[in-house]
Parts: structure tokens; C-alpha cells; sequence
């Protein structure tokens, strides 16, 4: 398999079809995985997915019946279950061999499967895969090493929250706001709209697992 398969897995959360659009003339992906509800947007722009997944609970039905006869694979899951569509999709977006994964359609207006969401990102860190949660104004990704990031003008700030109950040895360079050593714990809001500065800036830390978040307004 190969080792830089990249992979979109598009989720029922809402989506901006400007946004979508455009990401699509300008990446390219050798899987697509449509999420429930998430067809409809692939559907909208004529694009054929790899794979469906989903308890179909919130789609159109007309829309997924054209797909059925199909010779794309459909994943048909059951309402009653312990683990959202978008956590089944990256489970099999990791068991086909992705190494870079972007979701779109992960945050909506449900806050809990948002957050849900972010969660299930550490499963995949854990595997070494690059995956990110991505919109229009958005970029969220989780860290848990040494990191560079290299200054990207659409997003104005840079907020990192812990996702563990604390992240020790926290030092930040090339950042408006820096920490030298810190701890940052769980509950406080000290890591949010930091602004990059330097062209390449970095994080490192000792322990722990950030929530990375590139945003714009």
C-alpha cells in the first residue's frame, strides 16, 4: 500500500461549498470517504467517493439510492452503536493504509460532535498518520512532539489547548506570546489567539498531547 496514500474523509457536519470546492481544485486525493450525510455535499459537486459509510440516519434517501447499485463499497452501520459514522470512517481510512487524512464536514452546528470529533484525532496521531479537521476558517490538528510551523497567512491565530490533562516542558519560539518550560493544565483558556510571528515557529514540549488550531474570524 502506499505509504502517502492521501485520504478525505467528508463528514455531515456543515460545509461550506465555496470552500469545498476550491480545496478540491487545489489537493488531491487518492481516497474519498463519504460520511452519511456527507454525500450529499460530494453528490452536489458531481465527485465520486471510494467508499460510503454511515447508519444513514440524517441523508437524503434518494441521494444514497443512486448509489446503491453502484460499484462503490457501501458500509451500512447500525443506529445503535458505541462510536460516531466519523470515527468508523477514519478507522477504515487507517485499515486501508492512509498516512495523511483531511476531514471535512467535522464541525457543525452539534458542539458535541465537534468535540467528539477533535477526541478521535488521537487515535490516528498514535499512528503516525497526519489528519486534520479542516474549513473555512479552521485548521485542527493534535500534537504530541516537537513541532515547526510554518507561517500561513490565512490563519491570524494560533491557540493551543490541551487535550491531556497537562502538557510540561511547553516552550513556544517565533510566537507573539512565548512560554519558556511551562505547564499548561486543562481549564484555562492561556493558550488561545497567540500569533505566529517568525516564518518558522516552533513548539516543544516534555508530555502530553495538544489541540493545535490555526483560525481565522
Amino acid at each position: 500500500m502506499d505509504k502517502k496514500m492521501q485520504t478525505l474523509i467528508v463528514t455531515g457536519g456543515k460545509i461550506n461549498k465555496n470552500f469545498f470546492k476550491n480545496h478540491l481544485k487545489t489537493n488531491k486525493y487518492d481516497i474519498i470517504i463519504a460520511v452519511d450525510k456527507g454525500l450529499e455535499s460530494i453528490d452536489e459537486l458531481g465527485i465520486k467517493p471510494t467508499y460510503i459509510v454511515g447508519d444513514f440516519d440524517s441523508i437524503n434517501s434518494e441521494i444514497l439510492k443512486k448509489y446503491i447499485n453502484s460499484n462503490i463499497e457501501i458500509q451500512k452501520l447500525i443506529p445503535e452503536k458505541d462510536f460516531t459514522d466519523t470515527e468508523s470512517a477514519l478507522e477504515l481510512a487507517k485499515k486501508i493504509g492512509s498516512k495523511s487524512i483531511n476531514i471535512i464536514g467535522g464541525i457543525g452546528t452539534r458542539i458535541d460532535h465537534t468535540i467528539a470529533n477533535i477526541h478521535i484525532l488521537k487515535s490516528a496521531l498514535k499512528n503516525d498518520i497526519d489528519i486534520k479537521i479542516i474549513n473555512e476558517n479552521n485548521e485542527i490538528k493534535l500534537i504530541d512532539k516537537n513541532t515547526e510551523v510554518i507561517k500561513d497567512n490565512k490563519y491570524k491565530y494560533i491557540s493551543l489547548i490541551p487535550l491531556t490533562t497537562e502538557v510540561t516542558g511547553l516552550t513556544l519560539k517565533g510566537f507573539k506570546y512565548e512560554l519558556d518550560n511551562y505547564t499548561l493544565k486543562i481549564g484555562t483558556s492561556l493558550g488561545v489567539s497567540n500569533e505566529q510571528i517568525e516564518d518558522t515557529a516552533t513548539i516543544e514540549l516534555e508530555s502530553g498531547i495538544l489541540i493545535l488550531i490555526k483560525s481565522r474570524d
